[in-house]
């Protein structure tokens, strides 16, 4: 079991499978991109299912999530997720994509046995799009989208970040075509996760923001704090259900207390937090030839340290040395 110091069992893994990215969101990163991690770094296919194999088998984790950067990218994504479908017992296994790919991978992904998507889309327009993404994709995504829900991918999760003079006055627009197309519309704040540490608090689009747009058009129910659990996202049925939206408001209202996760980074490096500055090394203990036993206890002994919170109110705050796309979303 994963367990920390103030009682909270990490369940939910998430497992960043390469830093590269086909985008280039003004969000996460510059133009000219990143100085991507070298292959040997990486771990490989069988580090990768090994230590989900640890985590499932030794350590109760029952939920796996594919990160990158963009997890499509990942040459053997179909063969992991393959392999970790014939774990026992057998984690529910989801990807966060931008989508660019699904059209192609959809159907083998989920007779490789993938359970669900995340596709992260930030507005309909096609310009917003290229001047968001830095690329003219906004159909590929759209597409990848339809492919994701026709090989029963779901629920299809749609995550949308909002940005000052961009996109910021289309929440309702999204909501609309996400009930249209039997998606499930979640808005993100934005975080101080870029690689150019340009992230400002008193320019962000808040949950409050957020809300209140949507209910010029929409009746938004509250499902409440029972329906939530650990869920990141609070969740609003819309027009009296069945389709609902959410709202993962990490930095105006904090979900620290009921998190149940934990990290492993391309490089397999071990994150108690999304916004942590310490790593705890596994690929080492891999590569050294470490028992399975001593690797589920380093493990253990990382998730023990995990602090209280994100520490995003805390005027010392720091945003970690690496950006969102080398640590996993």
């Amino acid at each position: 079991m994963l367990i920390d110091t103030y009682g909270r069992v990490a369940t939910d893994l998430r497992v960043s499978l390469t830093d590269r990215c086909n985008l280039r969101c003004t969000y996460c990163m510059p133009e000219e991109g990143l100085q991507w991690l070298a292959k040997p770094d990486l771990l490989s296919d069988d580090e990768i299912v090994r230590l989900i194999r640890i985590a499932v088998t030794d350590l109760g984790i029952t939920e796996v999530r594919f990160t990158g950067g963009e997890p499509l990218l990942r040459p053997g994504l179909v063969g992991i997720i393959e392999r970790c479908a014939a774990l026992e017992p057998r984690p529910r296994m989801s990807v966060t994509t931008n989508g660019i790919g699904l059209k192609r991978t959809a159907q083998a992904l989920k007779a490789a046995g993938l359970d669900r998507v995340n596709v992260s889309l930030d507005t309909l327009r096609p310009d917003v799009f290229k001047t968001l993404t830095r690329r003219d994709r906004h159909r590929d995504v759209l597409e990848g989208l339809e492919a994701a829900r026709d090989a029963g991918l779901t629920p299809v999760k749609v995550n949308t970040v909002l940005m000052p003079g961009l996109n910021e006055d289309e929440a309702p627009d999204l909501l609309a075509w996400a009930v249209r197309n039997d998606y499930e519309l979640r808005f993100i704040e934005q975080m101080p996760l870029d690689a150019q540490h340009g992230w400002k608090r008193d320019s962000m689009i808040t949950a409050g923001d957020i809300l209140q747009s949507l209910r010029t058009r929409f009746a938004l129910t509250d499902e409440g704090a029972g329906e939530r659990g650990s869920a990141p996202a609070e969740r609003w049925l819309v027009d009296g259900g069945p389709h609902r939206v959410g709202v993962i408001a990490s930095v105006t209202r904090p979900f620290c207390a009921a998190c149940d996760r934990t990290r492993i980074t391309a490089d397999g490096q071990v994150r108690t937090c999304l916004f942590a500055r310490e790593e705890s090394d596994l690929r080492g203990a891999l590569r050294s030839g470490a028992p399975d036993e001593e690797i589920a206890t380093r493990w253990k002994l990382a998730m023990w340290g995990k602090k209280a919170g994100s520490g995003l109110d805390d005027p010392t705050f720091l945003q970690p040395d690496r950006p969102m796309s080398a640590i996993g979303g």
